[in-house]
């Protein structure tokens, strides 16, 4: 039995208990289309805006985890929702915003567009003015939640998307490497039969990709001479457009010519429309808003479930966030111009943000960006992209990627990527992790690209793990002699820009243009341990520097204003002698299986590679008996092998036949008897390569949308 003061003792703490437990309960509100701002939030009488809820979390969250359960509907927003500071939560006490189990909410960045009326044949016609878009010039129209075609010349070919519906600049060819003094960037020589008779010329807009075929812009036209056959851009494009490079024009009413095309004319603010099917049970939407959602300087806040569409810039902002996570929700149908800094969901600054099981897809620009962490201190931020489906990127901007990564020590992981014009990834910075990722069917509008890509010009961007992706069909689009070709220069690896200190691991590269990886002007990297298939042309490329490099002056200048003790963790770089740095060195090619069938296609291709300075060994290599070529002037190809190892490459190197399951059918695992487990190869863990189920994924299992697999890029292209 309890003494009294026991009693009250034990009374106290249950008290104190029970306090505890009611200062930790969670909370829960609801939002419904048939709610209303003024109820309570509660699952009968919910509210009606997200704005409302957010509200409301403010006053609840003290006392515990917060949930937002969204009922299913739309819910358009007529301004950005911004979320602060003052609407965090804690590692203990997070928010989530939710969709409602088993029901769809959609976050809209538009408006509906109704009244249509029959204007010509199948063209309709809708009074948008009328309907609170006068003065809101949207350059985005969704028919049925897919986006439709601005009018152009030449219209959009559906069963040929990236080879056909172009018009080519007319003129002299020039080679693309070759600089022409004073060169205009704004004006474009035409065929006469490419430029039709338009009321409004200066309404339309060139779509082009000029000279190198990196990228494309979007200007709009100034002036048309039609005795010279030249038009005049209000801007200057990128570098100088010449003949032969792609374009075509669009936002001109004459080429409303095809269902699915549509126009606004802004002087009377109206709609012209072709919908592809019948518009009577059908939704037309348009963008009013640039950002769905902007969070700044918030912590411990989740967006999970949502299908978020129909903006005109990034769809989701995280900026100086912490512990964020945008995750399991359909991010499609946002960015609507040439734009870089256009994503789906952008993360910049702070720390351990997540963007995680999303499907992300047609997409203007790029779908995910992760930016964080300081470089002077290589502290890292701690971002990470895991368990997405990313397809359909640079709908507008070709340079539009499926994750965009900067700073220190960001993480991409078990992604699905293909159907991107250029860059599955593109990154710059230190200590990143790009790991057991799927991507295929990449760069299919651009040429001098890769699978995945680093940039930046900076011997100080060290430490990045490259290992366990699978990488296929990487393509590229180009012009060679003259006509337009793909494959085309593109590699799975593209370490450009000097690019450092990378550790590349446990890859499978099948089917690149110019082979499974490119060192460009860098030092110090390790290519290792990865299955390297049919690359078109080479399979292993090295382009070393000369100290003309233009690039050298920046590079010295960047690495005397990085360097500090941080950096002394890397190997070869306190020391690193910057009179010769332009030089490659310390790149290592090791332990690596090379198996392809091109009897024309080389080994290795070399250009100012320093071989004292450079390691090649323990690699297996199956080229079914045929010449090995490896770029050795004047020595004829049936005795380049030789001679190369003679120069002290290869000494443990085996021409053999690894002994895969199935090459035939994409299937590199290695049977138990392969030479390549002899020489210290070590099995590359394919099955856990990809996105994976998880209460988190958006969908399971993923169906593949049709794309480059399906529909393989066709050149319309006249030859020049």
């Amino acid at each position: 039995m309890l003494h009294s003061k026991s009693r009250l003792n034990y009374g106290l703490l249950l008290i104190c208990l029970m306090g505890a437990a009611r200062t930790t309960l969670a909370a829960n509100l609801y939002v419904a289309t048939n709610g209303s701002d003024t109820n309570d939030g509660s699952v009968r009488h919910p509210f009606a805006s997200l704005q409302r809820a957010r509200d409301a979390v403010r006053g609840l969250k003290a006392t515990g985890p917060v949930t937002v359960y969204v009922r299913g509907g739309l819910y358009p927003l007529d301004k950005t929702l911004a979320l602060g500071a003052e609407d965090s939560g804690s590692e203990k006490s997070p928010i989530v915003y939710q969709a409602y189990r088993n029901e769809k909410a959609t976050i809209i960045g538009g408006r509906r567009i109704t009244g249509f009326r029959p204007y010509k044949g199948q063209i309709l016609q809708a009074d948008v003015g009328a309907q609170g878009f006068k003065d809101i010039y949207f350059r985005q129209l969704f028919f049925n939640g897919k986006r439709q075609q601005l009018a152009r010349y030449p219209n959009f070919d559906p069963a040929n998307p990236y080879g056909g519906g172009w018009a080519y600049v007319a003129g002299q060819p020039i080679p693309m490497y070759s600089d022409v003094p004073n060169e205009s960037r704004r004006t474009l020589m035409f065929r006469p039969q490419d430029v039709h008779q338009w009321a409004h010329p200066e309404e339309g807009e060139v779509m082009v990709f000029p000279r190198f075929n990196w990228w494309n812009n979007i200007i709009p036209i100034a002036s048309i001479d039609r005795d010279k056959n030249v038009m005049t851009l209000t801007q200057d494009a990128s570098y100088g457009i010449r003949a032969g490079d792609r374009y075509y024009v669009r936002n001109l009413f004459e080429e409303l010519d095809a269902p699915g095309e549509w126009y606004l004319d802004r002087r009377t603010w109206t709609l012209y429309f072709w919908p592809p099917a019948d518009i009577n049970n059908s939704t037309v939407y348009a963008p009013t808003l640039e950002t769905l959602i902007a969070m700044n300087g918030v912590s411990n806040v989740e967006w999970r479930g949502f299908t978020f569409e129909c903006c005109d810039g990034t769809g989701l902002k995280l900026t100086n966030c912490s512990n964020c996570l945008v995750s399991g929700n359909t991010i499609r149908n946002v960015g609507g111009r040439a734009d870089w800094n256009i994503t789906a969901v952008a993360v910049d600054g702070g720390a351990h943000d997540g963007v995680v099981g999303n499907d992300i897809y047609e997409v203007g620009g790029n779908a995910i960006a992760l930016s964080g962490g300081d470089r002077t201190t290589l502290t890292p931020a701690g971002h990470y992209a895991d368990n997405n489906y990313i397809h359909h990127t640079g709908v507008f901007f070709k340079q539009g990627v499926g994750v965009n990564v900067t700073g220190v020590g960001n993480r991409v992981a078990h992604n699905l990527i293909h159907d991107c014009p250029r860059f599955a990834i593109s990154w710059s910075g230190n200590d990143h992790v790009f790991e057991y990722n799927h991507i295929r069917h990449i760069d299919l509008e651009t040429e001098d690209t890769g699978a995945i890509y680093s940039w930046d010009v900076d011997w100080t961007m060290r430490g990045t793990q490259m290992r366990y992706n699978y990488i296929h069909d990487v393509l590229g689009y180009g012009r060679d002699n003259g006509k337009w070709v793909s494959p085309h220069f593109s590699w799975g690896f593209y370490l450009d820009d000097g690019t450092c200190g990378v550790h590349v691991y446990g890859n499978i590269v099948a089917r690149a243009a110019l082979g499974g990886t490119h060192i460009h002007g860098g030092r110090d990297n390790v290519i290792e341990n990865n299955i390297f298939i049919d690359g078109t042309r080479q399979q292993m490329t090295y382009s070393g520097y000369t100290e003309k490099e233009p690039h050298f002056p920046e590079m010295k200048e960047k690495y005397q204003k990085t360097m500090n003790p941080a950096y002394n963790k890397y190997p070869g770089l306190a020391n690193m002698d910057l009179a010769t740095g332009y030089q490659m060195a310390g790149n290592k090619f090791l332990r690596n299986i090379i198996y392809y069938h091109d009897p024309n296609a080389k080994l290795y291709a070399m250009y100012h590679l320093p071989f004292d300075k450079t390691q090649s060994d323990f690699n297996i290599i199956q080229h079914f008996g045929q010449p090995l070529r490896v770029d050795l002037n004047n020595v004829p190809a049936d005795k380049q092998w030789d001679e190369w190892k003679k120069l002290g490459f290869e000494q443990h190197s085996l021409l053999a036949d690894p002994l895969f399951n199935d090459a035939a059918k994409d299937d590199y695992r290695l049977r138990p008897n392969s030479p390549a487990l002899v020489l210290g190869f070590k099995p590359i863990p394919i099955e856990q390569v990809g996105p994976y189920r998880d209460a988190r994924r958006a969908s399971w299992p993923i169906i593949e949308a049709e794309g480059a697999r399906e529909k393989p890029l066709v050149s319309e292209a006249p030859a020049h």
